[in-house]
C-alpha cells in the first residue's frame, strides 16, 4: 500500500493515512468491503473523487469529516455505530495520516470492544502521541463511556 502509516489492526480491520487510487484498486483483493474516511474532503491530502473511486469498485464508502482542531464525541459515536453495523465485513479506516483514525480506533477498541489499554492503543501508539486537543477529545469520550 502507498498510504502512509498503514496497519492491519486485526483480522478484517485496517487503518492508514490517505489512500491513493492504486491503494483503492487493491482493496477488493484484500476482501475489504467498507471504507470509512475520517478526514474532511477539504483536507490538504484528500483524494479528489475518492467516494466515486471507492464505490465504483463495489465497496461501501462513508465519510465522517472530522475537523482537525474540533473532533466531536458525536462523530466518534457515529464511527462506532458504523463499525458495529459492518462488524461482519472487512473495513478500511483512514484519514490524512492515520492520526484521527488511530484515536477513533483506540476509543472503539477500548470502550466498545472492551480491550485493555495496551492492546487497544495499537496502532495509535505507532503513529503519534495525541496533542492537547486530541487528548482532551480522548478524555471526553472516555468519561462518557466509563460513566465518570
Amino acid at each position: 500500500m502507498d498510504a502512509e502509516n498503514t496497519y492491519q489492526v486485526f483480522d478484517g480491520l485496517w487503518s492508514s493515512g490517505q489512500l491513493t487510487e492504486r491503494d483503492i484498486d487493491s482493496l477488493p483483493s484484500l476482501g475489504v468491503e467498507v471504507v470509512i474516511n475520517l478526514a474532511p474532503p477539504t483536507a490538504a491530502s484528500a483524494l479528489p473523487g475518492e467516494a466515486e473511486k471507492v464505490t465504483r469498485r463495489g465497496l461501501s464508502y462513508f465519510q465522517i469529516p472530522v475537523i482537525w482542531d474540533e473532533p466531536k464525541p458525536d462523530q466518534f459515536e457515529q464511527f462506532a455505530a458504523l463499525l458495529d453495523a459492518f462488524a461482519q465485513r472487512k473495513i478500511w479506516v483512514h484519514c490524512g495520516k492515520n492520526m484521527r483514525a488511530g484515536v477513533f480506533l483506540y476509543l472503539y477498541r477500548r470502550f466498545v470492544l472492551g480491550e485493555d489499554e495496551q492492546v487497544a492503543s495499537f496502532p495509535l501508539r505507532e503513529v503519534w502521541q495525541p496533542n492537547v486537543v486530541w487528548q482532551a477529545f480522548i478524555d471526553r469520550v472516555s468519561a462518557a463511556h466509563s460513566g465518570v
